[in-house]
């Protein structure tokens, strides 16, 4: 019963990392469709993001099954606890994800971002690819040293993100409307995947160490 129940803790884990992966897929020709205005990067974003909210469907089923049957407790209730939260982490990237991309099919052939905030989204978007990189590899090997790494790492994207404003609500800002929505829209879809990303991170900190404090 034991062997089960660890086969069926390591298919929970395997298809974690896969979420991830698919999140980071989304996030890379997401960003790049809107950065380069390529409709055919932002229509293979949003297909990714669509199959990725039912592969996360599909997994908290899984979880729940296994809780059903298993009834854990400790660090195996833990880990299931964890993959719930941490599922709907990562649909939730790959959603943000999918909303840059809309925002680059909507204004194909036209670019979504204006001149001047063209060099802000390129790094916002290098960042959050990183960012996606790193919670793959965390899921493949939790380490919670690693993990309080990652929750250290989102500060730039902040300060990227509070220029955005700046920016828009600058006395120097000439832009239309359309470009205003845009690009605070687009601002905070990359804010917000990155702070998923650290809140996974957190949730590895709890499910390593058994402290809600490490996780906060």
């Amino acid at each position: 019963m034991r062997e089960v129940f660890q086969t069926e803790l390591h298919e929970v884990q395997s298809r974690l990392v896969e979420l991830a992966q698919d999140a980071t897929r989304v996030i890379e020709k997401a960003t790049n469709a809107f950065n380069q205005s390529n409709v055919h990067l932002a229509d293979d974003a949003i297909a990714i993001a669509d199959a990725t909210a039912n592969k996360a469907l599909a997994l908290d089923e899984l979880v729940i099954k296994i809780l059903a049957r298993q009834s854990p407790v400790a660090r195996d209730l833990r880990i299931l606890v964890s993959a719930l939260r941490i599922s709907a982490s990562l649909e939730r990237m790959s959603a943000l994800a999918g909303h840059i991309a809309a925002i680059a099919r909507y204004r194909f052939p036209d670019s979504a971002v204006p001149a001047p905030l063209r060099e802000t989204f390129v790094e916002m978007g290098k960042l959050d690819v990183e960012l996606g990189k790193k919670v793959v590899e965390l899921l493949q090997n939790t380490d919670v040293d690693f993990a309080r790494q990652i929750q250290a790492q989102d500060a730039r994207i902040d300060e990227l993100h509070r220029h955005v404003f700046d920016v828009v609500l600058g006395s120097d800002w000439k832009e239309n409307a359309m470009y205003t929505v845009d690009v605070t829209l687009a601002s905070r879809y990359h804010e917000r995947f990155a702070d998923h990303v650290v809140d996974i991170s957190a949730k590895v900190s709890y499910l390593t160490t058994g402290d809600w404090n490490d996780a906060e």
